[in-house]
């Protein structure tokens, strides 16, 4: 039976008498693209928060191949390393160029050679199609170079899953499709992929899983072909049937 990457056991989290996340539990295998959606306020940016280890859950455990990660940072530091993040919101280092961003991490955090550091970003900056762009700085790329820089960024530390907190959402329509195209030939490559999602149409396609959350609990969590065409939950319908009105 194959090993799970991460496993989430009856996590929950609050934020004073506010529940956010109750009785979470799913698991991670190797090469699987997980989408999560679900309303706005229904907990989808704070699990993954908690899976990144950005907040600190109220109960509950998450483990990384069996082995729980503790509140211990050189831990973390060594998880995060593993099990990367791409945010709303680029996180660019804006005083660096593009290459020097895609650099950083694998020089301070895995300690890689300069070359080594170099040829990685050069290869996923190829990958990302932001190769003509290593000597631009953040201020002089429009939203979606940014966000394909980031996804470069975070494919240099060689994580063996990527997760992603709503890559599109601070994107203009128009570079919506050029960040999807990209996570889109990622999934391809094998790369174990989470991602929080307003783009139904991309977790209908591309995701293997996709997890339906409402009120911070997992509702529904199937094959798209089954969750998008015959949901058995009514909540899961009723949100469905929106997106698809639209």
């Amino acid at each position: 039976m194959e090993e799970n990457i991460i496993s989430i056991v009856g996590l929950g989290k609050s934020f004073g008498d506010h529940e956010v996340l109750r009785k979470i539990d799913f698991s991670v295998k190797k090469g699987e693209v997980i989408c999560i959606v679900g309303s706005s306020g229904s907990g989808k940016s704070t699990l993954l928060r908690c899976i990144n280890r950005l907040e600190h859950q109220t109960m509950g455990k998450i483990l990384y191949h069996g082995k729980e990660v503790r509140d211990v940072q050189k831990e973390i530091n060594e998880y995060r390393s593993k099990v990367g993040m791409v945010f709303q919101s680029f996180h660019l280092f804006n005083n660096m160029s593009v290459l020097k961003n895609c650099m950083i991490g694998a020089r301070k955090v895995l300690h890689v050679s300069k070359e080594e550091a170099f040829d990685r970003a050069i290869l996923h900056l190829k990958e990302v199609g932001m190769a003509p762009y290593i000597n631009a700085y953040p201020a002089h790329l429009s939203g979606g170079q940014k966000q394909r820089v980031a996804i470069a960024r975070a494919l240099c530390m060689e994580p063996e899953a990527l997760l992603f907190d709503e890559p599109t959402s601070a994107l203009d329509p128009e570079m919506v499709g050029e960040v999807l195209s990209v996570m889109q030939t990622l999934a391809k490559t094998g790369l174990t992929m989470i991602i929080v999602t307003h783009e139904m149409g991309f977790a209908r396609d591309v995701s293997t899983r996709t997890i339906f959350m409402d009120k911070g609990y997992v509702v529904e969590d199937d094959d798209p072909k089954n969750l998008f065409t015959n949901p058995k939950n009514p909540r899961t319908r009723e949100f469905l049937s929106r997106f698809m009105a639209g």
